[in-house]
């Protein structure tokens, strides 16, 4: 099969095509035809083996996997024994980070895991993006303990897990105000956001309004520049560090810094920092493959490239500037 292959950390350029033998099912396991999947911010991560602590997850001096992709859509063309609820010919998309290889023709997932049965009229292309930002975005959501009628502020919300947070949060019944900038406005209008801000035109710092969470989906903020937008027991969560931390030697320091964070708003009682890890929440998945078999969630899609041009999507993604979601056309 052909598959996006690397073997060192490094730039976009480190990636090549070849072929690799083809997957075989394990027991609980299906094997997906992949016709669509994604580049992300976590393969990006993965792929540079920055910062360095994402290497005890994914290798120490090598990749311990030579295909990435963490989202996938395709069809199920074999079973795995004791695999119960799918049929070989489903359309099916899923989210596979840690194991990876969506960036191959062929992949194994465990059936166990956040896999969604395509709505029908949804192209692979439509529902590859469907899982890794909504993913981080209900985890959030739902982490933050919010109730129908609460008042919900996404800052990043032109971007993958922003513009998930946006739907979900609508999905759960809040009044969600927006941020993005001038040239998104529109585009997140039609997501449902109750009202948008425009970063490029008016600081969203200064808002009279207070809100019950302040979810910065880019990691482009901070609890004390937004903590003024927060009510009594307001929550504020970040989808990622500073930009400082990521610096060679900080990342350690920003990472303590932020648990520290955590811990002292959480004695104080009062507004208060979350800090999600990347874990399996069961209720929230379930709620998330009800949300995309249903339709009623729709990722955005920036820009699609074939496999041949893997690398330029890897450079567009490493850039900051994706609208949504970038696809792989297998």
């Amino acid at each position: 099969m052909r598959a996006a292959i690397y073997e060192r950390y490094g730039p976009p350029e480190v990636i090549r095509l070849g072929e690799l033998p083809r997957p075989s099912p394990g027991p609980g396991e299906l094997l997906v035809r992949v016709r669509a999947t994604t580049v992300n911010r976590t393969d990006c991560g993965y792929l540079s083996g920055k910062p360095f602590p994402i290497r005890f997850f994914g290798g120490l001096r090598r990749p311990k996997v030579p295909v990435l992709g963490t989202e996938f859509a395709g069809e199920v063309t074999g079973l795995g024994e004791g695999v119960t609820g799918f049929s070989v010919g489903d359309r099916v998309c899923g989210y596979c980070e840690r194991t990876f290889g969506a960036h191959g023709e062929y992949m194994t997932i465990a059936a166990t895991r956040l896999v969604a049965r395509i709505p029908e009229g949804r192209s692979f292309v439509e529902a590859a993006p469907s899982t890794e930002g909504s993913h981080y975005a209900i985890l959030d959501l739902r982490a933050a303990g919010l109730r129908p009628g609460d008042d919900l502020l996404v800052y990043g919300a032109s971007g993958a897990i922003g513009s998930a947070a946006v739907q979900l949060g609508k999905s759960m019944g809040l009044r969600v105000t927006a941020v993005c900038g001038t040239a998104h406005v529109d585009l997140v209008k039609g997501l449902g956001a109750d009202r948008v801000i425009d970063f490029q035109t008016e600081d969203f710092t200064s808002d009279e309004q207070q809100y019950h969470m302040v979810f910065d989906a880019v990691g482009k903020s901070s609890f004390w520049k937004c903590r003024r937008l927060l009510r009594p027991k307001g929550v504020y969560t970040s989808t990622d560090l500073p930009r400082w931390g990521y610096l060679p030697g900080l990342f350690l320091f920003a990472f303590a810094g932020r648990l520290l964070l955590v811990l002292a708003t959480r004695l104080g009682r009062r507004r208060r920092v979350l800090f999600i890890p990347p874990s399996g929440d069961t209720e929230g998945i379930a709620l998330l493959k009800s949300l995309i078999e249903s339709g009623e969630f729709r990722p955005v899609v920036d820009r699609t490239y074939p496999l041949e041009e893997i690398v330029d999507a890897y450079r567009y993604v490493e850039t900051g500037q994706k609208v949504g979601n970038v696809v792989i056309e297998m």
